[in-house]
C-alpha cells in the first residue's frame, strides 16, 4: 500500500496541465479537467461520451482509493462524497475558474470562481489527510449517472 495521496496544489497544477509526479489520480485530475474544458466547447451529441468518459475516470479513481489506502477505523467519520467524486469537481472548479479570466466576467464573478476552488481545494487536503489517518470513510456507492450532471454557469 502506498498511502500517498497528491497534495492538493499538485492535483490543481494537474488540472491546468502539468502533471509533476507520475501518480494516478494526478493524470485523472488533468483528464478530468481536460473533459470538462471540452464539455464548454462539445456539441450536444459529444455531452454524453464526456459525461460517461467523466464517470469512468471517477469510478477509477475510486477503485485506486479502495485499493491503496489503509481502512478506516471503525468509528470514522462518513464524507459525503467519493475521492473521485471531489477530485471531479476540483477539476470542474479549475476549468470554470480558469475560463473566468479570460471572459468578461464581473469582478464579483471572478472572485467567486477563485473563491469556491480554494475553499474546495483546500477540503481535498483535509479529507486527504483525514483518509491517511484512517479517521474518515468515503461512501461506497456508484459514481454519478451522466443525466445527473449539471454544469454551473458562472
Amino acid at each position: 500500500m502506498t498511502n500517498h495521496l497528491p497534495s492538493k496544489d499538485l492535483l490543481l497544477e494537474a488540472c491546468t496541465g502539468t502533471v509533476a509526479l507520475p501518480h494516478p489520480l494526478l493524470q485523472a485530475a488533468y483528464e478530468l479537467a481536460s473533459l470538462h474544458e471540452a464539455w464548454h466547447a462539445a456539441d450536444p451529441e459529444a455531452l454524453a461520451e464526456i459525461d460517461c468518459t467523466r464517470a469512468r475516470l471517477i469510478h477509477d479513481i475510486d477503485r485506486w482509493i479502495a485499493q491503496e489506502l489503509p481502512r478506516p477505523y471503525a468509528a470514522a467519520a462518513l464524507h459525503t462524497e467519493t475521492v473521485g467524486m471531489v477530485i471531479d469537481r476540483i477539476a470542474h472548479f479549475s476549468v470554470d475558474a480558469y475560463t473566468a479570466l479570460s471572459s468578461p466576467a464581473s469582478e464579483c464573478r471572478l472572485h467567486y470562481a477563485w473563491k469556491r476552488l480554494a475553499e474546495l481545494s483546500l477540503a481535498y487536503a483535509d479529507l486527504s489527510h483525514d483518509l491517511t489517518a484512517r479517521t474518515r470513510r468515503i461512501p461506497d456507492y456508484t459514481t454519478p449517472q451522466p443525466e445527473d450532471r449539471q454544469h454551473q454557469q458562472i
